[in-house]
């Protein structure tokens, strides 16, 4: 590695403890806590034959 890769001397932002909270009540929260993957799959289950047929309809046929 060469010196002109070297990154430690580049100053790193200093954030205050209140920093985190803060951009959490602005912004929200960026990444959901689980991932798809890990959320169960309760909103996809039809409720009845017809409910599973009607979701099998491409968007083009309205």
């Amino acid at each position: 590695m060469s010196s002109t890769d070297d990154r430690s001397d580049v100053p790193r932002p200093v954030r205050r403890p209140g920093d985190a909270a803060r951009l959490a009540r602005i912004f929200g929260d960026v990444l959901p806590e689980t991932t798809g993957d890990e959320r169960g799959d309760d909103r996809d289950t039809p409720s009845s034959a017809d409910d599973w047929l009607r979701s099998q309809v491409p968007p083009h046929h309205g």
